[in-house]
This record gives C-alpha cells, structure tokens and sequence, in this order.
C-alpha cells in the first residue's frame, strides 16, 4: 500500500507541475489541460494536484513498511 500511495503521489507531483509549466510557458504538457470541466481553472487544479501529492507522500511515511 506505501508503494501505491508514493507511486500516486509522484503521478499527482507531476502533472500538478507540467500543468503550472503549461500555463507560465505555453508548452503543451500535462494532463489538466486536456479536461474539459477545468476551462479557466487550470492553475487551481495544478495547485491542488501538487498539494494533493504531498499529502500522499505524508500518507506513505505514516503507513508501516511492508
């Protein structure tokens, strides 16, 4: 269960942060922007991708090895 809770957490970090690089440099990165739903909210959705990914990772240090 750790492994999946870090794997997930690394997943969420990295499209929390290609959407951020999507929005401040234009490239065409990332996941949140092909959502339709998430129109004008994009940075909203990267930030709570990247905040969403450290809670995960502080999940995974709580859980016992194994």
């Amino acid at each position: 269960m750790k492994k999946l809770l870090e794997v997930t957490g690394f997943l969420a970090l990295m499209q929390g942060v290609l959407g951020l690089v999507h929005e401040f440099t234009h490239w065409g990165v990332g996941l949140v922007q092909k959502v339709g739903f998430l129109d004008g909210y994009e940075v909203y959705a990267s930030l709570a991708l990247v905040v969403l990914a450290f809670a995960l990772f502080a999940a995974a240090e709580s859980r016992r090895p194994g």
